[in-house]
């Protein structure tokens, strides 16, 4: 029987990173896989091939819609959608084949098939293929499972006209109409990508606000941009069904005022969050505790109720984001090496990948009134930025918010061109419990989209910013 320090179940971001550190710090590491290709969801059917798209239907809509200004003449441009997908299914093959390096690299032996507990230092290995299982022993174990779209019980999803984000990441055709059940982050950006190619898009939200857990300006402000493109919204709606009827889908919802509506599409996306997958763990042949919503129970140091065995990423508490599941694999690899790691989980920021980009960390204007912390906030537009009127990205803006006394860096919230990047200056200043003046007073390259970042620091000492 093979025997390791460390067993990780999964390989997501989470769950490879934490492999990749664990051999680091030369603990014998293996890494169990139930799929054909290393990754997870991220690598293969979330974040990098949604990426991937977001910028070929960029390059699209901006060739349609903003090159004549440019003084850039095209004619028949039209959309190859097979193309499309081939260059997506492309790039996720390189960042896959890059998984598979680095496991050979680090030596830590993949093991494909199913993983499940016998107890809690034994797990069974199921072959995916079909075969006999195997058996393996461990002193730890960490839990690197994921998640999988949530599925909405009164909607059957068929995987072709009614999809979820996995199915929709794959049509190779421009619909006409779709309808988005849902106005959150996968929501957002796959309606984004289908917008810019032409398609008629719907967003039915339940709440009256999209992406309601950021900052509340971020969302009101997307809501307008998105809208120029012809996405069209329609908020405190709670769908109540849809039914396929051959290519056509109908959406049933009630409305405000407590009025049946319906909207048609030629596709139905449901994106309504995401939920823990922990199916065929045989988590209670180990004894681990589970809590509300499927996830399962961690301490402050992400270890079960049973000494040894950890879990990270989506199967636990928190944002349902990468880089936070990549820092737990980092945090409990070290732990596990008698190490004092730390993870400071009010700094992780969101990100939504819609043109304008669109990122927060820290506190939301919201939360601190909640709370009744006296704060200042400063706020800079793109529209008076030089960078951005170069670029023709002028939609959104950069707010600060500090605290009313001591003028430390609470929360900053971003809309706008290069946010995605441009949020990591914030992570880096809060993570050093830096002041606005702090920021307002490092020199800033001109002319960057960063420059807004300083501006918005200035304006939230004392209005004193420059440019507008």
């Amino acid at each position: 029987m093979n025997q390791y320090d460390v067993t990780v179940i999964g390989s997501g971001p989470g769950g490879y990173v934490a492999a990749i550190r664990c051999a680091q710090l030369g603990l014998k590491t293996a890494l169990i896989e139930k799929y054909p290709t290393l990754g997870g969801t991220c690598l293969n059917v979330g974040c990098i091939p949604s990426k991937a798209l977001l910028d070929s239907s960029e390059h699209y809509h901006n060739a349609h819609s903003t090159f004549a200004e440019h003084g850039i003449d095209l004619e028949n441009l039209r959309v190859n959608m097979p193309q499309m997908m081939d260059r997506k299914a492309g790039v996720v093959k390189a960042n896959v084949d890059g998984i598979g390096y680095l496991m050979k690299k680090n030596k830590i032996e993949v093991l494909a098939g199913v993983g499940s507990f016998v107890d809690a230092t034994h797990l069974s290995i199921a072959p995916t293929g079909g075969g006999e299982a195997h058996t393996i022993e461990t002193k730890n174990v960490i839990i690197a499972t994921g998640s999988k779209p949530t599925v909405l019980p009164f909607i059957q999803h068929d995987k072709e006209r009614i999809i979820t984000s996995t199915e929709a990441l794959n049509i190779r055709e421009v619909p006409g109409r779709m309808v988005v059940v849902g106005g959150g982050v996968i929501g957002l950006e796959l309606a984004s990508v289908y917008a810019r190619l032409g398609t008629k898009v719907s967003i039915v939200e339940y709440t009256d606000s999209i992406i309601p857990t950021m900052d509340l300006s971020l969302g009101k402000e997307l809501k307008r941009v998105l809208g120029k493109i012809g996405i069209q919204f329609f908020m405190s709606h709670k769908v109540t069904g849809a039914v396929r009827a051959g290519d056509v889908v109908t959406v049933s919802a009630t409305n405000p005022k407590g009025e049946e509506v319906q909207f048609e599409g030629d596709y139905c996306l449901v994106a309504v969050g995401r939920s823990p997958y922990t199916a065929g763990l045989n988590l209670e042949a180990a004894g681990i505790e589970m809590e509300e919503r499927g996830r399962i129970k961690v301490d402050a140091h992400l270890q079960t109720n049973v000494p040894g065995i950890y879990a990270i990423g989506d199967v636990v508490r928190g944002a349902m984001l990468a880089h936070k599941a990549e820092e737990e694999g980092v945090f409990v690899a070290e732990t596990i090496a008698g190490q004092k790691p730390h993870i400071n989980y009010l700094l992780i920021p969101g990100v939504v990948y819609t043109w304008p980009e669109v990122a927060g960390v820290g506190f939301t204007e919201e939360q601190l009134k909640h709370d009744g912390r006296a704060y200042k906030v400063g706020s800079f537009p793109f529209k008076a930025s030089g960078r951005a009127r170069a670029s023709g990205d002028t939609d959104g803006f950069v707010k600060v918010l500090a605290d009313h006394t001591t003028d430390e860096i609470l929360g900053v919230h971003m809309i706008g061109p290069r946010i995605a990047d441009l949020i990591a200056e914030a992570v880096t200043a809060m993570e050093f419990r830096a002041s606005a003046e702090d920021v307002a007073r490092m020199s800033h390259s001109h002319p960057t989209y960063a420059e807004a970042m300083k501006e918005a620091c200035l304006a939230a000492t004392g209005n004193r910013a420059i440019h507008m």
